[in-house]
């Protein structure tokens, strides 16, 4: 690496994206991590046992009841929750590592864990919120994708209800009428977000130079 190279590196940042399930947050997420070589998925550690060709380590960090409890009392989570009995948590040391060699975090995870983060990380934090642009669409999308009965889509169709209420928690919002258009959103929202000052961390020594220029 060069000596301007090396001058130029930036922190990363936290890409939070939430959503209804239904509303293309999979699709657009693994076409971002297929485009952005910088970007990393957050790797989460659960309690809850491998599902069949589930990785350990690729997908989760599947750990005891009794590993999760240790690391969360020992600082070592960015955020956790407790699912269906099974806990789920960001482990600290892996994201702060990321970010500190100038890679994005990318985190699928709701409001609940993205609030977390705002209160642990929240200079790092970017929050992205999508929407579908109708619930009629919305249904839609989830009957024609899984094959579901029809109480568990009134199910996601109610969680959905109530997810869309912390919208206005977000630091941006896509409607995604339009794959494409949603993409191209997102993408611009990365870029911008890593060109902010704050980031930026080869500037200050960069401006001492012009400033104070060697004699």
């Amino acid at each position: 690496m060069s000596q301007t190279q090396l001058q130029r590196r930036r922190r990363g940042l936290l890409l939070v994206i939430s959503s209804p399930s239904g509303a293309g947050k999979t699709t657009l997420s693994r076409r971002l991590l297929q485009d952005e070589e910088d970007l990393v998925m957050s790797i989460s550690v659960t309690t809850r046992n491998p599902r069949p060709g589930e990785q350990d380590g690729k997908d989760y960090f599947f750990v005891s009841r009794e590993q999760f409890q240790e690391m969360r009392a020992g600082d070592q989570l960015l955020e956790w929750a407790e699912v269906f009995e099974n806990f789920y948590g960001t482990p600290r040391g892996l994201v702060e590592r990321a970010l500190a060699r100038g890679r994005d975090v990318l985190f699928d995870i709701d409001w609940q864990g993205s609030r977390q983060l705002e209160m642990t990380s929240a200079d790092d934090l970017v929050r992205i919120f999508l929407l579908p642009p109708s619930l009629g669409d919305l249904a839609t999308r989830l009957r024609s994708r899984a094959g579901d009965p029809e109480e568990v889509i009134t199910h996601r169709m109610n969680r959905a209800a109530a997810e869309i209420q912390h919208w206005a928690e977000y630091d941006y919002v896509i409607v995604n009428d339009d794959l494409e258009t949603a993409f191209r959103e997102l993408k611009a929202i990365l870029h911008a977000e890593r060109l902010k000052r704050r980031r930026q961390v080869w500037l200050n020594g960069h401006v001492e130079s012009l400033i104070r220029p060697r004699s």
